[in-house]
């Protein structure tokens, strides 16, 4: 398993995908912050800094590949072209927990949505975990923790690379037009991405998700969601306010 990148996701799936049993090579263009080259050392996985070995990193089962690095860049395109796998941190490591994911993304408002639905959780007592684009990778407390729920905050980019995972909560909260330079400076492309979050729904799963959002709601109507969807609006008082908000 070759890991893309390593900062805080890749540094988690290396200690994940080595305890798991695989053979972890991690490979940073850059230069590997002290931090995580320390972790590295003192988990024994090989690694390399300032360059790519094309030969190894083609050599790979499997890549996890840093939501920061585009799919257009050259030696991820030849990874496709050989048939490698090129995944995301967030869908290997949903391969490795049972525990339920309430995922949560959107162009604005993502971070402080998730933070404060970790509070409630925590502070309700559960065992929960915070992860995605924020703390401690998903794939590290899934190596390490034990945790019944996972509150996740989720880019575009990273769920560009997630194919079988699955939320059991999906929120999306707003689309605006943001980092179109990775779509091809298409924002229906972008759009598509972020719906992304709803993929492998089931009717048992929920979707909640702004009704104010006119291109949330153009894109629902050309592709139904399958699970149960919980919308929310400041504009609109439906059926779905009632059935929801005055429960005894």
């Amino acid at each position: 398993m070759v890991i893309l990148g390593s900062g805080e996701s890749g540094i988690g799936s290396a200690i994940l995908g080595q305890a798991k049993g695989y053979d972890v090579f991690v490979s940073d263009k850059g230069i590997i912050q002290e931090k995580y080259k320390t972790e590295l050392i003192n988990y024994s996985i090989a690694f390399e800094e300032g360059k790519h070995t094309e030969h190894l990193i083609l050599n790979a089962t499997e890549i996890i590949k840093s939501p920061g690095i585009p799919d257009k860049v050259e030696l991820v395109q030849k990874a496709k072209a050989k048939n490698i796998p090129v995944i995301s941190e967030i869908e290997f490591a949903g391969r490795y927990t049972k525990a339920k994911t309430i995922c949560i993304t959107g162009s604005n408002g993502k971070t402080t949505t998730t933070l404060l639905t970790y509070h409630i959780l925590k502070k309700a007592g559960y065992n929960v975990g915070l992860a995605g684009n924020i703390g401690k990778s998903f794939a590290y407390q899934v190596a390490t923790e034990n945790f019944d729920y996972y509150v996740l905050e989720l880019s575009s980019f990273q769920l560009d690379g997630m194919y079988n995972f699955k939320a059991d909560v999906a929120i999306l909260l707003n689309i605006t037009p943001d980092h179109l330079d990775r779509y091809d400076y298409k924002f229906e492309n972008y759009v598509a991405s972020k719906f992304r979050i709803t993929q492998n729904l089931t009717k048992d799963d929920a979707f909640v998700y702004c009704a104010d959002d006119l291109v949330m709601e153009e894109y629902m109507q050309q592709h139904p969601i399958k699970a149960e969807c919980v919308p929310f609006s400041i504009k609109k008082k439906d059926r779905w306010q009632r059935r929801f908000f005055t429960r005894k």
